[in-house]
């Protein structure tokens, strides 16, 4: 019987450009800097990568400034074709790069389909938005016209997370890349091969220099931040990263657009089956890629009189999530990025020992032999869990529930809304009026009621607090990426 964890529809493809690529070419790094990269999943050795520094940066940058002047005086719909043509050839591409991403970050392969088709979505729906790049008319009288315009801000550098690494390397491009920018991707340190790939794919659809793809750690990072001739910054990373991002980007007064962390209540009303809360709350976990998500409601607020019911079928949900070899296409929970990331997670499964929460699943690491190689955890979820605790308050980025009991409304609102972080809050209640007024009272950039997890392609995602600066998959996201220009024309002749 053939073993099922070695059958896959295609073979891993890797990038065959290991370097930095801008100005439409491949270069590699100055300092001569590589550094091997390590499969989360099995320990896999994937190849080495090169390592940008500042000089890249400053290389790189210069290219992006002329390819620039290029792409902003291209016409707004002859970019959206080129933008829709990308969309066409991700998609051709999808099981390739879900395979790529799945042995490079550890997330389950058949979720990194998901996420290249995503990245494709993004790209048409920015494509069909050039025209609404608009500006206005203010009246002046008869003897002159005032109007605005709306301009693409020159370069932009996204800096991108692990866990997601296609979908955000490729979907934060396309909506500078609309508005008219030249676009240098960083990719994560943890996780670079799928950039690369991209750029191997979609390198010589734009001009050069509009699309580049820096891999590195800091200090490619901090200089391109600081770098003058870059206008704008878009981060998808921790708290503490942002703030370094904003600091460096205050010295040359550059916007920044930051989606941060975040520590995310679910709250769930006594009106509501147990079975679809449990249900709901271990979906809105995000198992699947191992709790390592942003939005994941890892804070479970649930009303005293169904918190046992939905705690007993919490048990039942968490056991579809088993932890398994990535590449394979019936894995349902992948591995954790990295050594550093699994202890971290390990450590916080002891403090909530310690501090009292009782285990109701999983907290360990599991025994398969199969999987010894590589970072997992089981889907662990602790309940009985105080405010005070440390898995109540700090963003694990990890699979733990902390689920909670309550009675006073008042009271758990301001729980929910103790914490700095503000990025997404679920709700459910089946009582229109109580749903309305929750989600009015709690202090986060996206509310679901009745839902969990979703993004909805044109509804804005971002943070309140300290979970981020902006929104996302939106008009707004393009046209963040503009700024305005007031035009004056007096029609008075001018003495010849």
């Amino acid at each position: 019987m053939n073993n099922p964890r070695s059958e896959h529809s295609i073979s891993l493809t890797l990038p065959a450009h290991r370097e930095l690529f801008y100005g439409g070419q491949w270069h590699k790094p100055k300092d001569g800097n590589y550094v091997d990269v390590l499969s989360p999943g099995t320990g896999q050795n994937l190849g080495k990568v090169a390592i940008a520094g500042e000089q890249d940066a400053d290389a790189a940058v210069a290219h992006a400034v002329e390819g620039f002047k290029t792409w902003r005086n291209t016409p707004p719909l002859a970019r959206a074709r080129i933008l829709k043509q990308i969309a066409v050839k991700l998609r051709e591409h999808t099981q390739e790069i879900a395979l790529l991403d799945a042995a490079d970050c550890g997330n389950p392969v058949k979720e990194m389909g998901a996420d290249v088709l995503t990245a494709a979505a993004l790209f048409e729906f920015f494509a069909g938005l050039v025209t609404e790049i608009k500006g206005d008319s203010i009246p002046m009288g008869p003897d002159a016209v005032n109007l605005t315009v709306r301009e693409p801000v020159g370069v932009a550098v996204r800096i991108v997370a692990f866990n997601h690494p296609f979908l955000f390397a490729a979907g934060k491009a396309a909506a500078p890349l609309a508005a008219g920018n030249a676009v240098i991707i960083k990719p994560p340190e943890q996780a670079p091969l799928s950039a690369l790939r991209l750029a191997e794919i979609i390198g010589d659809m734009l001009p050069p220099g509009v699309f580049s793809v820096l891999p590195g750690g800091a200090e490619v990072g901090s200089a391109l931040v600081s770098h003058k001739d870059v206008a704008m910054i878009g981060l998808v990373g921790s708290v503490g990263t942002g703030r370094a991002v904003m600091r460096q980007a205050a010295e040359t007064l550059k916007p920044v657009q930051l989606e941060l962390g975040g520590k995310n209540a679910f709250i769930a009303y006594p009106d509501v089956d147990p079975d679809a809360v449990a249900q709901a709350i271990v979906d809105g976990m995000n198992y699947t890629w191992c709790g390592q998500s942003c939005g994941s409601t890892s804070r479970a607020f649930v009303h005293a009189e169904i918190y046992d019911a939905v705690i007993e079928r919490i048990k039942t949900h968490c056991a579809q999530y088993v932890p398994g070899i990535p590449t394979d296409p019936n894995t349902t929970m992948g591995a954790v990025i990295n050594a550093a990331q699994h202890q971290k997670i390990l450590d916080y499964i002891q403090s909530a020992h310690d501090e009292g929460a009782r285990l109701v699943y999983g907290g360990n690491v599991p025994a398969d032999p199969a999987l010894q190689s590589g970072y997992y955890v089981e889907p662990t979820v602790f309940a009985d869990v105080s405010p005070d605790m440390r898995i109540a308050r700090e963003e694990v980025f990890g699979p733990i529930l902390a689920v909670m009991k309550w009675t006073d409304e008042q009271a758990v609102i301001e729980e929910v809304n103790a914490l700095e972080y503000g990025l997404t809050c679920a709700i459910w209640t089946n009582d229109l009026e109580r749903a309305h007024r929750a989600a009015n009272s709690v202090e986060a950039g996206a509310v679901w009621v009745n839902e969990v997890g979703k993004h909805f392609l044109g509804a804005p995602y971002g943070g309140n607090k300290q979970s981020g600066i902006g929104r996302d998959e939106c008009l707004g996201e393009m046209l963040a990426f503009t700024q305005e220009k007031n035009i004056h024309i007096s029609l008075r002749r001018v003495a010849a």
